[in-house]
């Protein structure tokens, strides 16, 4: 496999991780947010990654790898173990790319806002009751926790590329 597009796979991943740290960042500045420009309550936010190998999806390169349809086939069972001569990351007859991983989306969570009975809060209804957000800090620490820990294996994988980039030249030197 080419170095360097392994060193783009990583630079990729980081980036949607940073992505990840920063939605969950305004998730957590807006817990308490309770009527934004559009009306309502701030909604939690949610980061949507999907994974791509080359010029098509992954679903795409998993049937090519295990011999079935092409693209827009139906997904096939899953396929552990898989045999030895086939890889994921170069279907047959197919030069190696490295698999990346990129943003489909950041999308809005849909449950209902928190209901919390405060009557002297500008935004009560008439009943007393304000609408929150339904962000759990300890689930935005959870997530924060998991990009940041992504975010430094793929800088760890760089390093590691950086190294054995550094090694092939000084053996080329020799």
């Amino acid at each position: 496999m080419n170095l360097f597009a392994m060193m783009d796979a990583s630079g990729e991943a980081m980036q949607a991780e940073r992505m990840r740290a920063e939605v969950v960042a305004a998730n957590m500045a807006n817990a308490e947010t309770t009527r934004t420009a559009t009306g309502g309550p701030y909604k939690r936010q949610h980061v949507i990654f999907a994974a791509s190998i080359g010029d098509g999806d992954f679903l795409d390169s998993m049937n090519a790898a295990s011999g079935g349809a092409g693209p827009g086939a139906p997904a096939l069972p899953p396929l552990l173990p898989l045999p030895g001569n086939l890889s994921l990351l170069s279907p047959p007859g197919s030069a190696a790319v490295a698999p990346t991983v990129q943003i489909a989306g950041v999308v809005e969570d849909p449950g209902p806002p928190l209901k919390r009975y405060d009557p002297g809060h500008p935004d009560a209804g008439p009943d007393g009751y304000v609408a929150y957000p339904d962000i759990n800090p300890l689930t935005e620490m959870v997530d924060l926790m998991g990009a940041t820990r992504a975010y430094g294996l793929n800088g760890s994988a760089v390093q590691a590329e950086k190294e054995m980039i550094g090694s092939a030249l000084d053996i080329a030197k020799s």
